[in-house]
């Protein structure tokens, strides 16, 4: 219903409108396509407007599933994600997701339920202090304690969440804001003197980092995700080019730069490569472009990149020197930042003999794995996939052994074709997330790599892909076991497997067909072949289980506390 039509139901001379209608026409001049949810009793205001608004809802089975769908919606589209929970137990139910969102820099619109403002505090059914437990883990949080101050707070949170560095914003709506009405003026113009971006970089540090360039003689950058938030991929590959600077990515960061490129050194950090991480300890300039000097990248900090000069470029001020100390600073948004070096054209240092290293590493220590005729091994069946997809499908994954093979062997040319945990590292995110990059690109193909462990925490969500009829191809690397805890335990536990092997698994394909989706299952590469072949053929849902080696360990590693330099499993 249009503002125009409720007003004529009301009267001529009315212009109110209830806080949850005020909620639906916000959320349609902010053009929001879809919003994923799940009522509950302080909801149920808005979800009567949301009865016959035209927005597209996608009910998810589990609050869970709903954020983390939003979040793959949001990082396929580059729109801000919606999500609706109601109070208590809706809102505790996507603190996970929020947590993810924040550090991973995702933009989500959050819009949790509240018991009434009158008995806010007094301990009321379905009541918690949602601002209290999410502050932290959200970029900015409201709650509405006036009605007409909804369509000032929504217009905020849009510009707030998609600006500067990206990040989720909770709106708390108690159950009488909903129902009570107020004058709706969505104002167009935004006044937050205290919230500032910083967009353009200034050029003083743009001048430092073109003449560290020029002086370098072993010069690397590390891409990170704010690359792909930024839309500067092309900016990044025209700059490296421009001056014949080599790349590795963070686990975020893939597909911010073809994978096929020459100046690729593939994945730093824990699972990185043998090439990537020893660029980043021997470079006497590292060059960060939107990453954060997360742990898992940098390994001992104390040995981190010790004979280079550190320039970081990001948007957020907070991350540049918060981890290792920086000599060139530049706060930016990473397409500005590129654009004004790409200008500068600056003198290209001497490196030709570091080309010549780097080349020779990657010809040496190589990704690889011993492949077994009688047994599947996770490694080659992520080949498979990058095979049958032609390396051109949407892939999202959970967190563990089997996310450290999909980045590491299928091989991402370009941007936006990668969705994944990174921060906060959560288990279950793969097959939600699945969802909402199905409904940002409804016609590319998406798969969904999937450990048996994060499969079955928010396995519900195949009723979402059966009812929507989404043709997701859901791939199970199952070896019965969560594996990288295991791998752990292996390597640091004296293989002492506390509670990490699921020897007794469901039956899947059993579990897909009560879902009504396709179900195939492999144990031999030949049968992935062909299962494979007829998923990608097949217009619709489709779950695979391949049972993979058992006992396969994701290499190369860099043990905790240890040098990125100091790997183990470089070769087999």
């Amino acid at each position: 219903m249009s503002v125009n039509a409720n007003v004529e139901e009301k009267s001529e001379a009315s212009t109110k409108l209830s806080g949850a209608m005020m909620l639906v026409e916000a959320l349609k001049q902010e053009n929001v396509e879809v919003i994923f949810g799940y009522p509950g009793g302080a909801v149920l205001p808005i979800y009567d407007k949301l009865y016959d608004s035209g927005i597209f809802h996608v009910l998810t089975r589990h609050e869970q599933g709903g954020i983390h769908a939003a979040e793959g919606y949001a990082r396929i589209s580059g729109k801000p994600g919606v999500v609706i929970a109601t109070s208590g137990p809706g809102a505790t139910n996507i603190v996970t997701g929020l947590a993810d969102a924040m550090i991973d820099s995702l933009p989500l619109i959050v819009f949790t339920g509240q018991v009434a403002s009158t008995v806010i505090g007094s301990d009321a059914f379905q009541e918690a202090d949602v601002l209290g437990i999410t502050m932290p883990i959200t970029k900015h949080s409201y709650q509405v304690r006036d009605v007409k101050d909804l369509p000032k707070i929504i217009k905020e949170a849009f510009y707030i969440a998609t600006s500067g560095r990206s990040g989720p914003v909770l709106i708390d709506i108690p159950k009488d804001m909903s129902t009570f009405e107020a004058e709706f003026n969505y104002q167009q113009e935004i006044d937050l003197p205290g919230y500032q971006p910083t967009i353009q970089p200034n050029h003083l540090q743009i001048r430092k980092l073109v003449e560290a360039v020029s002086q370098a003689k072993k010069p690397v950058i590390l891409a990170g995700a704010g690359v792909l938030h930024g839309k500067a991929a092309a900016e990044l590959k025209e700059y490296a080019v421009q001056q014949n600077l080599p790349i590795a990515h963070t686990l975020l960061g893939l597909g911010g730069f073809p994978a096929d490129h020459p100046l690729f050194l593939g994945m730093a950090g824990m699972h990185g490569t043998y090439t990537a991480n020893m660029a980043l300890y021997e470079c006497d300039l590292l060059i960060s472009i939107g990453a954060r000097f997360d742990d898992r990248v940098t390994g001992n900090l104390k040995t981190f990149a010790p004979n280079a000069t550190i320039a970081h470029i990001d948007i957020d001020p907070a991350e540049i020197g918060k981890n290792v100390p920086t000599k060139i600073p530049v706060v930016g948004d990473a397409k500005e930042v590129l654009k004004k070096l790409i200008h500068q054209n600056g003198k290209q240092g001497e490196s030709k003999e570091w080309h010549d290293k780097l080349s020779g590493w990657k010809v040496e220590y190589p990704l690889c794995y011993e492949n077994s005729a009688d047994e599947l091994k996770p490694q080659k069946l992520v080949e498979l996939v990058y095979k049958y997809t032609y390396g051109e499908a949407i892939v999202t994954t959970d967190v563990g052994q089997h996310q450290m093979w999909a980045a590491q062997y299928y091989k991402f040319n370009n941007p936006n074709n990668w969705v994944t945990s990174g921060g906060l590292g959560t288990m279950g995110f793969g097959l939600p997330a699945s969802i909402g990059a199905q409904l940002a690109e409804k016609n590319k193909t998406v798969v969904a790599i999937l450990g048996d462990g994060g499969f079955q925490m928010t396995l519900q969500e195949l009723s979402v892909i059966q009812e929507l009829n989404l043709p997701i191809k859901i791939i199970i690397l199952n070896n019965k076991a969560l594996g990288m805890v295991r791998q752990w335990q292996e390597i640091f536990y004296e293989e002492r497997y506390s509670h990490s092997l699921i020897p007794n698994q469901p039956d899947f394909m059993k579990l897909a067909d009560a879902y009504g989706i396709k179900g195939l299952k492999a144990t031999t590469e030949e049968e992935a072949e062909q299962i494979l072949k007829e998923a990608f053929e097949y217009d619709g849902p489709v779950l695979m289980d391949f049972c993979v080696t058992p006992n396969e360990n994701v290499y190369p590693m860099v043990a905790p506390g240890k040098g990125l330099h100091e790997m183990v499993g470089v070769k087999l």
